[in-house]
């Protein structure tokens, strides 16, 4: 871990990220692609060490409150007291200038800060969004090792739904071979269902793969699934989009469960409820744009 000063906070869309780098070692993680053009090793965290300045001037100077998002490119729940404490500096500004919250996590350890979440969701919304992959915990441990299983992320959603607080899944990436089963995809729609999810964002069974991220991911396929990269070459080629042989049936399975338990799910219709912004103190609601 290192720190470093950054010139900026938040994107044009209200998004920021107080990390670069992660070390939760999921195994396709796209975040490592050389496209974003890290100079540095991935799980060589870079802390934005003055983020919270940085975020106290930008919502000082809003015109209006709206969403702020967080989350996209580095989980602000990563394993140490220095970023823990970094994330709920943040938060902390965001819930005293009355703005919402979008946060997206791997980890449990976003109820540390459940007190915060609970204060921000009284004044305006805070939406939790929880990645789920795999409902076998044995997998699960193997291409996500070193963050909370799946099943402490639907008991921290279950904590979520008790303290009134939305939840929005990420069901990605599915990994052909793998996880594209119709029993890995009944299970995690299970957790949502029984956790209240709001909404769930699938873009397809299958995930991305490009330069600095594919070879990563091959690297672990040779460590724990020999002969599964030679069956992915032989499949996708060098192709950015890797879809699953299951995806048309799984989506079927995917919409008609959402549709019958009122699970948001179509992707635009689930941003919007992200992107919107609620004043519960008048009332009003605005767009994050």
């Amino acid at each position: 871990m290192h720190f470093k000063a950054a010139r900026g906070i938040l994107s044009a869309q209200n998004g920021m990220n107080l990390f670069r780098g992660c070390t939760h070692g999921c195994i396709y993680c796209d975040s490592r692609s050389l496209c974003y053009g890290m100079d540095h090793i991935f799980e060589d965290v870079e802390v934005k060490r003055n983020a919270p300045e940085l975020l106290e001037a930008a919502l000082r100077a809003k015109r209006k409150p709206c969403m702020i998002g967080t989350g996209a490119m580095s989980d602000p729940y990563l394993p140490f007291p220095e970023t823990l404490a970094l994330t709920r500096q943040c938060l902390s500004i965001i819930e005293r200038h009355g703005f919402g919250l979008a946060i997206q996590t791997k980890s449990a350890r976003v109820l540390r800060d459940l007190d915060l979440l609970r204060s921000i969701n009284e004044k305006s919304k805070c939406v939790v969004q929880m990645t789920l992959t795999t409902f076998d915990e044995a997998l699960c441990r193997i291409i996500e090792p070193n963050v909370s299983t799946t099943h402490e992320r639907f008991e921290a959603l279950l904590a979520l739904q008790k303290a009134g607080i939305p939840t929005v899944v990420w069901l990605s990436p599915i990994l052909p071979f793998l996880n594209d089963t119709e029993e890995n995809l009944r299970g995690i729609l299970s957790y949502c269902i029984d956790a209240g999810v709001r909404g769930i964002l699938c873009f397809g069974m299958g995930l991305t793969l490009r330069d600095g991220n594919r070879e990563y991911f091959y690297r672990k396929l040779d460590a724990h699934f020999p002969g599964l990269r030679q069956k992915y070459e032989r499949t996708y080629g060098l192709s950015y989009e890797v879809g699953s042989p299951n995806n048309a049936r799984l989506m079927r399975i995917f919409d008609s469960i959402c549709t019958e338990h009122g699970i948001l799910h179509e992707p635009g219709m689930v941003f919007a409820y992200i992107r919107e912004y609620e004043n519960k103190r008048s009332g009003k609601q605005l767009s994050l744009f």
